[in-house]
């Protein structure tokens, strides 16, 4: 790891406490979101809240950098805007969301099974005004949290009804527009809010990327904190053409600018339609939540990331496509102020369900967006059914522990266009946890977790005995990965209206099994090993400032690899940090800057990507009312590249085969204006 990297980071959060006098003549200050004081109230230094202030003075290129809210986690593009993105944390490269749980209200946004790739998870869908606050987790745990979590969690947590009505339009650079409307209406004894959303963007690109997205959502909630009731639809479509990663020898020898593309039909359009039901009823100390929803998705995606490397005739382009429908639901109890063995103790006890019916899930070969071979489609029914219990237990004023299980079963049955592919499985795996809350001493709390978890894989891949290009004989891969991790923790609030947090982690996992979109089968890697380092400071000194800072240092590396043990495009040391100023009226504006360093494009760490450094600028001036914002993005212009990989492709005017860095550049400079009404 390079060390000026470290030393300039470090520089950015360092801050020195304040006298015992200054600290004292401090009037108290409520503060929310990520400064919030959640001592004697979180189990791990690593868990936290972003609330809608905070999501508000951020500005972002595209939605899911909404997520860029849980310290550490970078999100990325590799393609166009209507694709799910890439997204990064703690030494993972999680591609789409593998490891990686994002929720809307616990409705799971992950795709198991998925025609891209396993975890994908899309959010084009959610509507950023309609958030009231970001749960987020990290780790093994947390008893609630089962597939597909185990490098973090991301809940989003809408209103029930919204403060104030809101319309907004938005303009910007390469065609960006963007306008939106949400407001709340008395029904009967509830609240219905409705909202919608329309956006366009082509980029930089030679080729527009004419990205069109439309999302509507509707809500009728009736009840109170305690008890209460909602039913919950959202829509989302989009459309959109890409032009993917290039190879960097493309770029130098003038075949393509930077901003070009070898493939100029690839593209693609997605939908997503839900429905949720969620309930609370208290009676006395007891709390049981109920939810439920139906979920229809459909993808048609064509890429082509090798060019002419398989068919120097027709090209590499292939397209992936699937519509399934997802039913399920849980339902959690809640024992509060009970004892155990005479020390005040709270319980929880819970069931999941999921179930996916994914029609004609299709991998085939194009050109130009028409089809000339089917490499294989499939139908799948997966199934997943899982309980948990934890228990939270005051030992002593100063100690306190969360201990919990979960057991989970999962079900694949897969009926393939080749029958030697076709076929079901079972399989289960319980999952222990355990945490240990030391303090609070000084408005400082310590922490010690442990704890198993798992993600699946591919129901494909669990059912595969040949390869279905090839024919080839192939070997099936473990339904169920089991990982295993650790943590210590700090938080410290002893320094007025500055929240510190510390973790010290580690996470092993028994494979690193991939699903290869691209080729119809499953890759099995090797067991991997990562640690590391987190330090998050968040500071509100007054009712107008806020400030905060996080550094993510990781080492991740493959086990019993040799020499060859690095694991592609993890990051190894990573900042983000801004500051905000303003108040309800009156002018505001906001500066943030994150950047991650070189990392690792293949196994043995010769080859690496580029810095990163975004930095991002807001300034405005708002009323009780009306509210105008300047966004600028990439504010330094930087010539960075969002993504990076390295691996074999062939240009069509090549004999053979090349093995190339091939990237997907970052936006340049732009500027966005944003005018809101709030009604």
């Amino acid at each position: 790891m390079k060390k000026n990297h470290v030393f300039i980071l470090l520089l950015l959060v360092a801050h020195t406490p304040l006298r015992s006098e200054e600290a004292s003549s401090l009037e108290e200050l409520i503060v929310t979101g990520k400064a919030e004081n959640l001592l004697s109230q979180a189990a791990t230094a690593s868990e936290g809240q972003a609330d809608f202030k905070e999501l508000a003075e951020r500005p972002f290129v595209r939605r899911s950098e909404i997520l860029e809210v849980v310290p550490g986690l970078v999100t990325t593009q590799h393609a166009g805007g209507g694709k799910a993105t890439q997204y990064f944390l703690r030494g993972f490269n999680l591609d789409h969301g593998t490891d990686f749980a994002v929720s809307v209200d616990r409705m799971p946004i992950n795709m198991r099974s998925h025609a891209h790739g396993q975890g994908y998870a899309d959010l084009n869908g959610l509507l950023p005004e309609l958030v009231k606050s970001v749960d987020y987790t990290k780790g093994t745990y947390t008893a609630r949290n089962g597939d597909l979590s185990t490098a973090g969690s991301a809940d989003f947590v809408l209103w029930d009804s919204l403060p104030s009505g809101v319309a907004s339009v938005e303009f910007g650079e390469y065609n960006y527009y963007r306008g939106l409307i949400a407001d709340t209406f008395d029904l009967g004894s509830g609240k219905l809010t409705l909202g919608g959303e329309w956006s366009t963007y082509d980029g930089p690109w030679d080729r527009e990327e004419n990205f069109e997205r439309w999302n509507a959502f509707a809500r009728y909630f009736q009840g109170d904190e305690e008890n209460h009731f909602s039913l919950t639809g959202m829509g989302y479509s989009g459309t959109w053409d890409s032009s993917d990663q290039i190879p960097q020898r493309a770029v130098d020898g003038g075949l393509i600018g930077q901003y070009g593309n070898l493939d100029d039909t690839n593209g693609g359009d997605s939908h997503r339609y839900s429905l949720q039901f969620d309930m609370k009823t208290t009676a006395g100390t007891e709390v049981t939540r109920y939810s439920a929803y139906g979920i229809y998705y459909d993808l048609d995606l064509f890429s082509n990331f090798t060019y002419f490397l398989d068919d120097p005739m027709r090209g590499d382009q292939f397209e992936q496509q699937e519509n399934r429908y997802i039913f399920g639901g849980e339902i959690v109890r809640e024992w509060q102020d009970r004892q155990f063995l005479n020390h005040e103790a709270e319980f929880a006890l819970g069931f999941q369900t999921r179930h996916d019916m994914i029609d004609d899930i299709g991998l085939y070969k194009t050109q130009r967006r028409v089809r000339h071979d089917t490499v294989r489609v499939d139908d799948i029914y997966e199934a997943s059914y899982g309980v948990f219990g934890e228990s939270t237990v005051k030992w002593t004023p100063w100690f306190r522990t969360v201990a919990g299980v979960r057991a989970d079963a999962f079900y694949f049955d897969v009926t393939s266009d080749n029958s030697l592919n076709s076929g079901n499985d079972w399989d289960g795996i319980v999952s222990p946890k355990f945490s240990a809350i030391f303090g609070p001493w000084k408005e400082t709390e310590f922490y010690l977790n442990l704890g198993t978890g798992f993600h699946s894989n591919d129901a494909r891949g669990v059912n595969n005995t040949v390869d279905p290009s090839t024919g080839d004989p192939l070997d099936a891969v473990d339904p169920l990965v089991r990982q295993i991790g650790g943590e210590i923790g700090v938080r410290s609030q002893i320094v007025p209206n500055l929240t510190s947090t510390l973790s010290l982690w580690w996470l092993d996992s028994d494979s690193e099994l991939v699903y290869v979109g691209d080729a119809g089968l499953n890759e099995a890697g090797p067991a991997s090993r990562r640690f590391g380092i987190e330090w998050t400071n968040y500071w509100r000194p007054n009712d107008w400032v806020s400030v905060d800072a996080e550094i993510a240092i990781t080492h991740a590396r493959f086990r019993n690899e040799g020499a060859a043990d690095h694991i592609p495009n993890s990051i190894p040391l990573m900042f983000s940090g801004g500051i905000a100023l303003g108040r309800e009226e009156g002018y505001f504006a906001s500066l943030r800057a994150r950047a991650f360093v070189s990392r690792p494009l293949e196994e043995t760490g010769e080859i690496e990507g580029k810095d990163t450094l975004t930095v991002n600028a807001q300034v405005g001036y708002r009323t009780k009312d009306w509210e105008f914002a300047l966004e600028c993005l990439n504010l330094l212009d930087r010539n960075d590249n969002d993504i990076e990989y390295y691996y074999t492709s062939q240009l069509s005017s090549e004999v053979s085969s090349v093995d190339d860095r091939h990237f997907h550049p970052a936006e340049p400079r732009m500027v966005r204006a944003k005018l809101t009404y709030h009604f």
